[in-house]
């Protein structure tokens, strides 16, 4: 299995935005994320970090930003 889930840094804290995601695409200074079951958001945020042996994505949202 080749997803991963991913995480938003908030307070110095990881969240889990959503699990299974299989494809990451940056645009415009957003990230769109789609997992394995068809789930979709898009933030206006930035890759932080990504470890693939551990599956996980880290993401640093914008300022104020709302999740869709």
């Amino acid at each position: 299995m080749c997803e991963a889930n991913a995480y938003f840094i908030k307070d110095d804290k990881e969240e889990l935005l959503m699990e299974r995601v299989d494809r990451v695409v940056p645009q415009n200074g957003e990230i769109y994320l789609e997992s394995i079951w068809g789930q979709r958001k898009t933030i206006a945020a930035r890759i932080k970090e990504l470890n693939l042996v551990d599956h996980r994505i880290i993401l640093e949202l914008a300022e104020e930003e709302k999740i869709n």
